[in-house]
Parts: structure tokens; C-alpha cells; sequence
């Protein structure tokens, strides 16, 4: 983990958070949503629309998603953002044709937080984009602050932050639909290359820890855990700092324990709100005693936890 964490904390210490998301993975992710997006419009704001395969993908599938308009916006450091919008296919020849594309530069520089672009949000139906890492608690605060819907890209690590967690024990952020035990790969400049880095096709990409967060249903989320384990105090100590057990693994939640459990944070992948109650994280729960630290087990600290409860 600490080898694929590389690339992301380097750019997040130089707010380099150029990581272009390749065409394939917002096409294994967008196609659970298809119904959802009919009829709306969507804005991507941290894109380079000349890059972005964001805006490749919503152009080219603008018909088949029935989508009602496209608008996204690009950053440019020092200097004037740039806003595309595309209606649609107006001359009939199933192509995006650069006639077809409105584009305006902006009086700003196109940062998500400017006035102009909050403006265009305020027009969006739902936002979907992988927005700057090292801007991720903004940017997630704006988009529940306007009440948007969404679906973006984020680190793993994000699930922990003080900032994001109670949107998540408050099912107002979920994970989406790529499982979260894999890694995301981007197209990486030379000069940004690092531990984990590799060839493909002749492109340089890096592996980054990454998954899509969400606040659109899905299939998987209204799907319960099957549940095969038998409590036992043995394989399941209670941690020293707080009247929970511990569970080392998501498959081996004992279906016999109704008290509070310690889980890993890949949990969230099987996360169902009927089955499951979040009550809090390890470091930020309430009432834990060492507020800010993880649970220990003879005094040993464990990695991570989620704490829940089944509901009965």
C-alpha cells in the first residue's frame, strides 16, 4: 500500500493533481447508472475538456444516456478556464462534431470553487468528474452543500478523513460500483513517475489507490452480506480501548453477534443500509476514550476500523 500511495502523496505536497482517468474505467463504472442519467444535465468541473475523456465519454454516449446537456469546465493556472457545452447531435450525422460544442473562456481561471463555476453547478443535475485528491474535502463539501448528485473518484484513504466519514455513517455518500480491493491506473507525466509505475500500450501510468464515491443508488448497495461465521470470544477479542470485537475480515462478520463491531474499511463495498447500522470510525468515534488514535488489541494497534451494528 505504501509503494502505490507514491504518485498520490507527491502530487498532493506539489498540488500537481493532473491524473487524466482513462475512457475504459468510466466506462465499467457509468454503465451501472444508465437509467439515472436520462433527462440530465451533467457538469464536469475539474476537467481539461480537450483531455478529459469525461467529456469524450458523455458526448459520445449524449444520445444512448439521453442525456439533456453537457458542461464542463477546465482550470488553467494563471490565466482564463475554458467552458464546454454540447446539446447533442444537431446535424445528424451521430458524430460530436466541434460545431456542435459551445466554448467560452472564462473570465476566471475555471477553479470548481470560482463564482463562475459555482454558477454552472447550481445548473447541474448531478456532477461527475475525479476531482483535484488534495481538494477533496472542498470539494466534497461543496457538492453537499448544493445538494448535487454525484459521482466521482477519490483516494481510499478519503474514507477516514474527519471531514468525509459522517456523510458516509450518514448514507449521504456511498462507494460506487468498482470493487474496492483494486487500484485505478492513470497516464503519468515522466517527470512525475515513481514506485509504481509501468508501461502500457507506450504509455507511462501509475497505479493510484483510488475508488468512485457516489450518492446515485446502485445495484450492490441494496444487496445484504451473507453471513456464515459463529461468535466466538476467542476468535474475536474485544479491543482493549473500546467495548467493541474486532473482525479481521468482511467475509467473517458473525451472523450470531448483535453488538458493536470493528470492521475493515473495505466493508463499504458490502455496505447495505438495511442490513447494517455504521455507528462511527475508530479514531473519531465519540466515545472512545483515545479520540484521534486507532483501537488497540493487547496493546498492539490494529489497522483501520468502521464500527457497526446489525440490525436485528
Amino acid at each position: 500500500m505504501g509503494q502505490k500511495n507514491t504518485n498520490l502523496h507527491a502530487a498532493k505536497a506539489a498540488k500537481n493533481d493532473e491524473f487524466y482517468t482513462q475512457l475504459s474505467d468510466i466506462e465499467k463504472e457509468l454503465k451501472h447508472y444508465k437509467d439515472f442519467f436520462k433527462g440530465k444535465v451533467v457538469y464536469c468541473n475539474c476537467d481539461d475538456p480537450k483531455e478529459s475523456n469525461f467529456f469524450k465519454f458523455f458526448s459520445m454516449n449524449f444520445e444512448a444516456y439521453g442525456l439533456k446537456k453537457l458542461i464542463t469546465t477546465g482550470y488553467k493556472q494563471n490565466g482564463h478556464g475554458v467552458v464546454y457545452i454540447y446539446e447533442g447531435d444537431r446535424n445528424g450525422n451521430r458524430m460530436v462534431d466541434d460545431s456542435e460544442i459551445q466554448v467560452t473562456e472564462l473570465q476566471g481561471d475555471g477553479d470548481f470553487r470560482s463564482e463562475e463555476c459555482v454558477e454552472l453547478l447550481k445548473q447541474a443535475d448531478v456532477v461527475v468528474t475525479n476531482p483535484p485528491f488534495s481538494l477533496f474535502r472542498e470539494y466534497v463539501k461543496q457538492l453537499m452543500a448544493y445538494a448535487k448528485k454525484f459521482l466521482i473518484i477519490g483516494s481510499k484513504n478519503a474514507i477516514t478523513f474527519k471531514e468525509i466519514f459522517p456523510f458516509i455513517k450518514d448514507n449521504k455518500l456511498w462507494i460506487g460500483m468498482k470493487p474496492m480491493g483494486g487500484s485505478l491506473w492513470f497516464p503519468t507525466p515522466e517527470n512525475q513517475a515513481g514506485n509504481c509505475t509501468k508501461i502500457i500500450n507506450g504509455v507511462m501510468m501509475s497505479e493510484v489507490p483510488c475508488c468512485w464515491f457516489t450518492n446515485i443508488s446502485n445495484e450492490k448497495r441494496n444487496h445484504q452480506l451473507d453471513l456464515y461465521k459463529h461468535y466466538t470470544p476467542e476468535e474475536y477479542p474485544k479491543y482493549d480501548n473500546y467495548d467493541a470485537i474486532n473482525v479481521d475480515k468482511v467475509t467473517d462478520i458473525p451472523e450470531d453477534y448483535d453488538g458493536v463491531m470493528g470492521v475493515p474499511i473495505t466493508f463499504l463495498d458490502k455496505y447495505c443500509p438495511t442490513q447494517f447500522e455504521i455507528i462511527g470510525i475508530d479514531r473519531y468515534v465519540e466515545d472512545n476514550p483515545y479520540y484521534g488514535h486507532r483501537f488497540t488489541i493487547d496493546g498492539k494497534e490494529t489497522y483501520a476500523r468502521i464500527l457497526i451494528r446489525k440490525f436485528v
